[in-house]
């Protein structure tokens, strides 16, 4: 052998140069197959070992690369986060500082005083919590008025007459002098948590320097006011002053729920910091997130892959170990997994299996006890099975040789199945062949479902549409519905089949008189719906729409209301429903001209109440128009009156006549029925026309009336006649409470206050009416709107109840409460508040 290994060498040298030498492929193969099976195992084992252990490495590179990503994100989110919040308490400043250059440049135009300024700083404190105090200061530094808030400490809080030291303000009065423009001081320190900033607002009268309007904000409360909650529940947040003090700062809330001191500020921690502008680099703005625990995570998650790598080793390695052992078991269970896998092709639910002769070979668990019998007395069995019904015998005799001869339905087939104990249940049947591990097919699978309970729901929903559609076709209402962009009508009552006929045109008219139609695309060769692409959820789950309209073809009132739907096709359709409203709305017409007699005949009874009290007023100018003429007459004849003197007296007396005609034109007016007729009025002076005739019967009485209205109210869209309705009957209604209580001479009066205020976010108008009578029972509060209900003994109760109907046909609010002294009701106010008319924008091409 050793010596035939060098002669070989030749041979292979002297080879033809025809034949191929060997690839690098072969070469790897002839070293796999000398390579004894031991030697071939371990290194078909330390292939996937190489790749576990790389796979790992991945793993950590990987999440060393999220984590520095993770740390880059985290970062930006802070910068974010604080410019963001930056922005918002910048906004907050400078708002509050137009609201006080705007009180600046009233005190400057003489326009308020000192107490309509402690009113306004007031306001603005109660709305602005951040705001300690306001202050009028003049340019000696001598406090004019000031306004507090009732937490500010008592160092933040002055009098007037008060001479402000320069250290007080730190430089800022100087220089809101010198420049003439808001000045921002720098935070001055105080208690912890205390810190003040202060703004100065020059003063110029004449183009002199008179002044400054100084508004001192706590630092803390602009950080718990200004910064939004989001960014304070992510991040420690504080305010710091130039020298890195912490002026305010926010808490942290520990996993534990204990509550920790402010976080320490540390490089590693993610923070950023920014000037707070306008105030400039003497207030910072600085966050920094909350520190968290270790990437447990993280760690766990690597200790979880080492395991499992260590894992997948061992379990490489077991594998080899059983291959051989394997092998041999797969040989076992090669018929027994074919015949599985004919069961799996059919139901897993009761299984038989026929022969080709068809006789039944297996039943399954299930089968015995869907039909009652053991799988004893059913294996073996040919035609006819004990489970067939004898009516349907010849029938499923005939199915079972379709099956035979492979004419089986893929579909399945309903069949009816006797049980052992003789009841009867449906049942749907699924046939498969059966084939062995050569290919050959040795019988039928047959699986079977109970379907009783599904078929009878299937019965019950067929019929449960029948009576849905024999109710919508009994609705009084049209009901339809159609795809948004076309005219194809998918559903239409009988009311809407007798209203508009079977096509879409109904439909869309009814849609487009409403008002509430979708853009329809306008390219008719690409005719889409208006809403495609658009997730239909957030208009399916929108509530629904209504409108009122007239429907001209029809001489009818309709009730449009519409929802969008997705149909069963998957398209998103519109329903439409219109109800005749016609006797509705001619119910509601009677009844507001009702309303408007009632109105009518209320002002006509007021009228006659006071008809004793305007005719005691216009006794007065009538008898002095008497005496003068009587006194002109005599001195005329006797010859005893100059030209001058008789001029004099006239003139008095056509004053007296012009007073007179003022009463009688008052009372017309106020008691001229006409239509309600809103427009732009002033409030003072529907204040005066209703104190015009309310006081001819309050004097009478002795009874006195006070009267405050603000300055500069804006104008109200109302009737005039009706508020001044309103106001009357109200006068009149405190006056005889008044007499009723019997009140001594200096207890009798009413006081009438006009002045802004806000109710749900909107600028009103309110009247409030308090006089000192004996208000109204706590028992019949909640009465004493409702119609012909009185407190009086002679009242007709209709008043109060015209009065409130009044007022909310103006979208307005009415209210009554008990003035109390001790436990002893020394008054009543009813009040009433109406919206404020808008302002009229200018046209654009104007």
């Amino acid at each position: 052998m050793p010596e035939s290994a060098p002669s070989a060498t030749p041979s292979a040298s002297t080879a033809s140069p025809a034949t191929a030498p060997p690839t690098h492929t072969s070469w790897w193969k002839r070293w796999w197959r000398r390579l004894p099976p031991a030697r071939q195992d371990r290194f078909a084992t330390l292939g996937p070992l190489l790749a576990v252990l790389l796979f790992m490495g991945a793993i950590v590179v990987a999440m060393s690369y999220l984590r520095l990503e993770e740390l880059d994100r985290e970062q930006e989110a802070v910068t974010r986060d604080v410019e963001y919040a930056q922005q918002r308490l910048r906004l907050r400043l400078l708002e509050r500082q137009e609201q006080l250059m705007r009180l600046a440049r009233e005190i400057s135009n003489r326009e308020i005083d000192e107490a309509e300024f402690v009113f306004q700083a007031e306001s603005l404190i109660s709305q602005y919590p951040e705001l300690l105090a306001v202050s009028w200061i003049d340019s000696r530094r001598k406090v004019v008025a000031t306004y507090a808030s009732p937490s500010a400490p008592n160092a933040q809080t002055r009098s007037p007459n008060q001479v402000l030291l320069p250290g007080e303000t730190d430089g800022s009065f100087e220089l809101a002098r010198d420049l003439r423009q808001p000045i921002y001081s720098r935070p001055l320190p105080a208690e912890p948590e205390q810190s003040v900033l202060l703004l100065q607002v020059p003063l110029s009268e004449q183009g002199r320097f008179s002044g400054v309007v100084m508004g001192e904000y706590l630092v803390d409360g602009l950080l718990r006011f200004g910064i939004p909650p989001e960014v304070m529940a992510r991040y420690a947040v504080a305010l710091l002053d130039d020298r890195q003090q912490v002026l305010a700062g926010s808490l942290q809330q520990a996993g534990s729920g204990r509550v920790l001191k402010w976080l320490p500020w540390s490089s590693e921690a993610m923070h950023h910091e920014v000037p707070v502008s306008p105030v400039g680099n003497g207030l910072i703005l600085k966050a920094q997130g909350y520190r968290t625990s270790q990437d447990v995570v993280g760690s766990g998650f690597v200790l979880i892959i080492g395991a499992l790598s260590t894992l997948t080793v061992w379990m490489l390695i077991a594998s080899w170990r059983h291959t051989r052992r394997r092998v041999q078991a797969q040989q076992a269970l090669v018929a027994e997994t074919h015949f599985r896998r004919a069961m799996e092709n059919s139901m897993l639910t009761g299984m038989r299996a026929l022969d080709i002769q068809g006789r039944i070979t297996y039943v399954n668990p299930a089968f015995c006890m869907m039909t009652g019998w053991s799988e004893g007395e059913l294996v073996g069995r040919t035609a006819p099975f004990p489970y067939w019904p004898e009516d349907d015998q010849d029938m499923l005799r005939q199915r079972l040789e379709d099956e035979l001869r492979g004419r089986s339905t893929p579909g399945g087939f309903e069949v009816r199945v006797k049980r052992k104990d003789g009841s009867i249940f449906d049942g749907r049947m699924y046939v498969s062949p059966l084939i062995d591990p050569n290919g050959q097919q040795t019988g039928w699978m047959t699986s079977m479902t109970d379907i009783t309970e599904p078929k009878r729901i299937r019965e019950e929903l067929s019929a449960s549409y029948e009576r849905f559609t024999t109710v919508l076709e009994s609705l009084d209402a049209t009901v339809s519905v159609a795809p948004l962009g076309s005219d194809e009508l998918l559903f239409a009552n009988k009311m809407y089949r007798h209203w508009f006929g079977i096509s879409g045109e109904g439909h869309r008219s009814l849609v487009d008189l409403a008002g509430i139609a979708p853009s329809a695309p306008s390219d008719e060769h690409d005719a889409v719906d208006a809403f495609a692409g658009m997730p239909t959820d957030s208009l399916t789950d929108a509530g629904a729409e209504s409108a009122e309209i007239y429907m001209e073809a029809l001489g009818k009132w309709l009730e449009v209301r519409t929802r969008y739907l997705t149909w069963v096709d998957g398209r998103l359709a519109q329903l439409v429903i219109a109800s005749d409203i016609t006797t509705r709305r001619h119910a509601e017409e009677q009844a507001a001209r009702q309303n408007e007699r009632a109105q009518t005949a209320s002002r006509l009874i007021t009228m006659g109440e006071m008809a004793s009290s305007v005719a005691h007023e216009l006794n007065q100018p009538l008898t002095a128009i008497s005496n003068y003429c009587n006194g002109m007459i005599t001195r005329v004849k006797k010859q005893q009156i100059t030209e001058e003197d008789l001029l004099g007296a006239l003139e008095k007396t056509a004053r007296q006549a012009q007073r007179a005609g003022q009463i009688i034109q008052r009372i017309k007016a106020f008691v001229k029925r006409s239509e309600p007729n809103p427009s732009v009025s002033d409030v003072a002076t529907m204040v005066s026309n209703a104190l015009e005739l309310a006081e001819i019967e309050l004097r009478r009485h002795q009874i006195r009336v006070t009267t405050y209205v603000a300055a500069r109210l804006p104008p109200l869209l109302v009737d005039p006649i009706l508020i001044e309705q309103v106001l009357i009957n109200l006068l009149k209604n405190g006056g005889e409470s008044i007499q009723q209580a019997q009140r001594a001479p200096g207890q009798r009066f009413i006081e009438l206050r006009v002045g802004p205020t806000r109710q749900d976010g909107i600028d009103c108008i309110e009247f409030a009416i308090t006089d000192s009578g004996s208000g109204v029972p706590a028992d019949m509060l909640e009465r004493i709107y409702e119609a012909f209900y009185s407190t009086k003994a002679e009242g007709m109760g209709i008043g109060l109840k015209l009065c409130r109907s009044i007022v909310e046909s103006h979208h307005g609010r009415m209210k009554v409460e008990n003035i109390y002294n001790g436990a002893e009701v020394s008054g009543c106010c009813f009040s009433f508040w109406i919206p404020v008319a808008p302002t009229p924008q200018p046209h654009p091409g104007a």
